[in-house]
């Protein structure tokens, strides 16, 4: 793996390592699987960065290539077009040094919201083929925005889920009322509907006022649970139940790497691909 020095990065771990791989070799088995098809094949990256990552390495910095890097430098069946989605300004002029770095790449950089853009993007994608990778730092994609891609049907996309950022979010009462009104909002807009209060049910036994004692009773697992029902009823089969945890330093989860097809007809080869990485990997 490629490394380098410098001061143009955010921060990640070993599970940014793990993320990295997952997603680099699925871009270089996609193109491969697709080159000899008419399609012409786009890469987008919503939350592109600065092309390099910064690894939590104590008082030694330590760099490795970030997603946007990895993309342009696929080997086998290069993008025809790689855009990237930054919303901050300086981590914008840093992906601008990419065009002149690969002047002969399609390369468009877009000084953007993730959610504005993709709701917002149009294309023919009668001709276009493509993968997306979603990796926000915590709960900034809306459901909105994944019902948009969804309609694409032309984008492989993997979801990073923020299973940790949406855990601290809830009560520690208990009470799903209890949430502060701007954390159930969020809630909502991530999941898309007020699925997340399912987490809270009805035990069987009455509390010492007799009244039924409401337990969060699944934790982080039960959050993941209920986003991926949605996901399985918004992309059907397109859907990939195979997942990868993304954990800390200390084990504990952080987010969740998830995959869902683009195209229907591309279906059964997406997802073997997809399987047999997050498996073997």
């Amino acid at each position: 793996m490629d490394r380098v020095t410098g001061s143009r990065a955010s921060y990640g771990g070993q599970w940014t390592i793990e993320k990295l791989d997952i997603l680099e070799t699925y871009l270089e088995a996609y193109t491969t699987a697709l080159k000899k098809q008419p399609f012409k094949l786009l890469y987008l990256d919503a939350f592109a960065g600065t092309g390099y990552v910064e690894l939590d390495r104590g008082e030694d910095a330590e760099f490795i290539r970030g997603s946007a890097r990895r993309a342009i430098n696929v080997k086998d069946k290069p993008f025809d077009e790689l855009i990237f989605v930054e919303k901050d300004q300086d981590r914008c002029t840093e992906l601008e040094s990419l065009k002149n770095e690969y002047p002969r790449r399609n390369i468009r950089i877009e000084n953007s919201d993730a959610n504005d853009f993709l709701r917002g993007l149009r294309k023919d994608w009668r001709g276009w083929r493509g993968v997306l990778f979603l990796d926000p730092f915590a709960t900034q994609i809306h459901w909105t925005t994944i019902e948009a891609v969804a309609g694409f049907k032309a984008l492989d996309t993997w979801i990073l889920f923020p299973t940790s950022a949406i855990a601290r979010m809830l009560p520690t009462s208990k009470k799903p009322d209890d949430i502060e009104p701007k954390w159930a909002d969020r809630l909502t807009s991530v999941f898309g509907n007020g699925a997340w209060r399912r987490l809270y049910q009805q035990s069987p036994q009455a509390s010492l006022f007799g009244e039924p004692d409401l337990e969060r009773t699944e934790g982080v697992d039960g959050l993941l649970s209920i986003y991926k029902q949605n996901l399985q009823e918004l992309f059907g089969d397109r859907f990939l139940e195979q997942s990868r945890t993304l954990r800390n330093s200390t084990n504990a989860p952080l987010f969740e790497f998830i995959f869902c097809v683009g195209s229907p007809a591309g279906i059964g080869p997406a997802r073997r691909i997809a399987r047999h990485i997050l498996e073997k990997l």
